[in-house]
């Protein structure tokens, strides 16, 4: 496992960005992560240093150094890797939407990291790697949410359908729908959003902002839908996004970019003169979650709102059971 890897682009993966390609091929890496790979020169493109924007071509050699996850003790657990405590039991359980074989389809709650930090040591990964030493083997991250952003998010139970749900998201076959409360209304009603984003510097180092003429080689294409749900005007909106891509921060940073930042946002002005009565929380769900099953079938689940976002619906006046997800 702990060692580097060679692989030849196909002839259909020719005009591939490198990052679209890791997604593909390694969904556990993050966008972050490769960043880091390519700056060291750990990966390569044909012999070459290469940026996560490379477009690659057919029968080129592409270098994948020892990944940080292929060495993780609880992808073959042992002894010093401990099981979930019964608290931490409870919490996985309470979390779980839909399980079989292959999957667990899990709610979220605003506020769980999704992976460790610095300062993070409580998170899904952390349970995951608990849940390896019972299972045998340590379930995988397939795509990711913000601390603060609540909702669904897709777990694989071993390496082969993680591997395999990398691919459905990278190709764009899955279908994400989520719900936020945000400041003012959006006008039109209806839009897209194509925004390209890019990491800003300095002390906003932890925010995306678009990018700007000359940056064109480090922006990431980001395209977002939104959709006027209900109204409480001036002070409110409920929207329904659909996010193209899946960028860091995307839906924050586009709902901020078009004047309607979302509530209790403390990244993008959501947190500035909130409406007395409000819980200061993220308003921002993964609702509804649309994809082919690895094996056969399709899987559809919908996320309850949590208990903050539905205080903010009383508040406003929004009647989420008059919304049914699949005709939006």
């Amino acid at each position: 496992m702990n060692e580097v890897k060679r692989h030849v682009v196909s002839a259909d993966e020719a005009g591939m960005r490198l990052d679209r390609w890791f997604k593909l091929h390694f969904p556990q890496v993050t966008f972050a992560y490769l960043n880091k790979l390519t700056r060291t020169g750990q990966v390569r493109v044909g012999g070459a240093r290469a940026k996560t924007n490379t477009r690659l071509e057919a029968d080129q050699e592409i270098r994948v150094p020892p990944l940080a996850f292929d060495t993780r003790p609880a992808d073959t657990p042992k002894a010093d890797v401990k099981p979930l405590t019964p608290q931490e039991r409870r919490l996985f359980d309470s979390m779980v939407l839909f399980q079989d074989r292959d999957i667990f389809v899990l709610n979220k709650p605003s506020g769980l990291a999704v992976q460790g930090g610095s300062k993070t040591h409580h998170h899904l990964d952390g349970l995951l790697m608990g849940l390896g030493a019972e299972l045998g083997e340590r379930p995988l991250l397939v795509h990711r949410l913000d601390r603060d952003t609540s909702g669904i998010i897709v777990i694989a139970k071993r390496r082969s359908i993680a591997a395999a749900l990398g691919k459905l998201f990278a190709t764009r076959a899955v279908k994400k729908t989520y719900w936020a409360v945000v400041k003012g209304v959006p006008s039109p009603a209806q839009g897209r959003i194509e925004v390209a984003l890019i990491k800003a510097k300095g002390p906003d180092g932890d925010r995306m902002r678009a990018s700007r003429e000359g940056e064109e080689e480090d922006e990431q294409r980001a395209v977002t839908f939104y959709s006027v749900v209900g109204k409480a005007p001036p002070a409110a909106a409920w929207v329904s996004l659909k996010p193209v891509t899946g960028r860091q921060h995307q839906l924050r940073a586009h709902m901020a970019h078009i004047g309607t930042p979302i509530m209790g946002d403390e990244k993008y002005g959501g947190l500035d003169d909130m409406p007395d009565g409000m819980d200061r929380n993220l308003h921002l769900h993964a609702r509804r979650i649309i994809f082919p099953h690895p094996r056969e079938g399709t899987i559809d689940i919908t996320a309850p709102l949590p208990e903050h976002m539905m205080k903010s619906f009383a508040l406003f006046g929004f009647d989420a059971s008059r919304f049914e997800e699949g005709e939006g």
